[in-house]
């Protein structure tokens, strides 16, 4: 795709989500010849694209192979994306209204996390609906696709953003959802703060703020979800801690003060 027509996107995204709500509009499947002015076209043409690419993808069955293929177009919806988000509170509203939040989930499932949470952000402060495959709102999308990426991280012995994980925590702390998808991405935020905990010396202070700190999210998964699967975890850390206690606390010795005889 040339710059100018980069830029072209961008531009006719911006107008079309700083424009107007009207209670007209082209339907997802509209040709690009059926639209009137020119960011109109431009977002007829971007939803076909968008059918054309999901149809794709529908047609792949390795999950690795969808996960590259969707690396593979992102960068086609980059700049209509972009200017999206900069035309303002509409980017979810009109012929082309799936494919932000699409983009935000395949942002998500080929770990650009970054990317990812600035539509995340938007889609929830301006409550974009999500296309109806996904079956859910969007906030409990966002929360159970973070925590199911970083837990399969950490299943793996790998580390997983943490800034990520609290970003999405906060972003949702409001949302109405299942208990069990919250203690996923509970239980994430404390795998991740074990793992930093362990990393640590067991005989320094800072272990023990750290293992605190961790058990905090993990007794809330915990409470949200009784089979989160976190047990072994909380059980390793009490023990720690209670260990490190016993051997910074002061040996305990009789009082021999004093004597028997004059």
């Amino acid at each position: 795709m040339s710059l100018a027509r980069k830029h072209r996107d961008r531009i006719l995204a911006s107008q079309m989500a700083s424009a107007p709500v009207t209670e007209s509009g082209l339907s997802p499947t509209a040709s690009a010849s059926d639209a009137g002015t020119p960011a109109e076209r431009a977002a007829a043409s971007i939803a076909m694209r968008l059918q054309h690419d999901l149809r794709r993808l529908k047609e792949i069955q390795s999950i690795q192979r969808k996960i590259e293929t969707k690396r593979e177009l992102l960068p086609a919806y980059a700049d209509w994306v972009a200017g999206l988000l900069e035309g303002g509170r509409n980017a979810g509203v009109g012929v082309a209204e799936d494919v932000l939040p699409t983009i935000m989930v395949w942002l998500i499932d080929t770990g650009d996390y970054a990317r990812a949470l600035k539509l995340a952000d938007h889609v929830v402060a301006y409550d974009v609906p999500l296309p109806s495959r996904y079956e859910r709102s969007a906030p409990a999308l966002i929360v159970e696709e973070i925590a199911d990426a970083a837990i399969r991280a950490q299943t793996a012995k790998q580390a997983f953003p943490l800034e990520v994980l609290e970003h999405v925590e906060e972003l949702t702390a409001d949302a109405d959802m299942h208990d069990q998808v919250r203690a996923k991405l509970q239980k994430a935020i404390g795998t991740e703060l074990a793992r930093t905990a362990e990393d640590l010396d067991p005989t320094k202070p800072e272990f023990v703020v750290a293992a605190v700190r961790a058990l905090a999210p993990l007794r809330e998964a915990v409470r949200l979800h009784d089979r989160v699967g976190v047990a072994g975890q909380i059980k390793r850390l009490e023990k720690v801690i209670t260990k490190r206690a016993e051997s910074a606390a002061p040996d305990a010795t009789p009082d021999t003060a004093g004597s028997t005889g004059s």
